[in-house]
This record gives structure tokens, sequence and C-alpha cells, in this order.
């Protein structure tokens, strides 16, 4: 079997894996960073998103030896030191979740988001979204959360 090594939040890994192994398999299975969601196994929710050298990418759609070298993101390797990446607290202090399972790629996603975007608008942040599911909360709060998280990191 292949073995493929990477650096995922800061440390490298590394480990065998079939050729068909999705990275989100990887994450999950090898490396026991259950953070990552899988929710729909076709690449549609978005609760599975990961960065890869610092691009938001769906980790059920990619192939763990895809990710060969690379440097890889999760919900995890956010937070520094015990603080919350201000995505995370901004999804906090409004209320941007309810059952918490689109979450973390609702997370990855903004930051990705904000990474690219700076200065964002609602009708922006609706549309990056789109690619990422909620059957929970409507997204007002997780829209206003991005708002909030954006204008914090760029002050």
């Amino acid at each position: 079997m292949p073995v493929v090594t990477m650096t995922v939040n800061g440390k490298s890994v590394s480990g065998e894996v079939e050729g068909r192994t999705l990275l989100v398999n990887f994450i999950r299975d090898q490396l026991n960073l259950t953070g990552t969601h899988v929710g729909c196994d076709t690449s549609q929710c978005g609760a599975c998103v990961v960065h890869i050298d610092g691009k938001a990418v769906k980790s059920c759609a990619t192939l763990a030896l895809q990710a060969d070298g690379a440097e890889v993101t999760t919900i995890e390797g956010l937070a520094a030191g015990g603080d919350l990446h201000p995505v995370q607290r901004a999804f906090k202090e409004h209320h941007g979740l309810q059952c918490g399972f689109c979450t973390p790629g609702m997370i990855m996603t903004a930051v990705d988001m904000i990474r690219r975007k700076p200065e964002l608008d609602e009708k922006t942040v609706r549309e990056e979204l789109e690619g990422n599911l909620c059957r929970c909360t409507g997204y007002h709060n997780i829209v206003k959360a991005i708002l909030a998280a954006s204008e914090e990191m760029r002050a």
C-alpha cells in the first residue's frame, strides 16, 4: 500500500492508505481528528471542508494521496494556544450554530472566504456558502457571525 505523508495542523504525519482512501477518512480514521465531519458522501454538504495549502477543499472529494506533501488544516488546528480563532469565536458569540454538525465545515469555509475576500457583504457571504448546507439555522446567524469575524480580522 502507498504511504502518504503530510503536515496536519502543524504536525508531520504519515500512514499507509489504499489508493481510494478519501482524505476525510484518513483524517478521521487514522489521525483520530473527528472534527471534520462526513455528511453526504457526495461533496454537496460541506461538513468535511479542510484547508489544503491554505485553500478550502471538500475532503470527501479528495483522495488522501492528493494531499501527499501538503499542509492540511482541520477545525482542530484553527485555535491557537487555547484561544479560539476569530471565526470560531464569532460563531459562538453570534449563535451561528444549533446542532453543530455543519459548523466545522462552515467555519473552515468562512476562514478561507475571509482570507480571499476580506471586505465581505451579506450577498457575497451567502453566495460563498452555497456549497455548505445547514439544516437547522436558516443561515442568518451564520452570515452574521462571518461578517463579524471578517470585520474583527480586518481591524
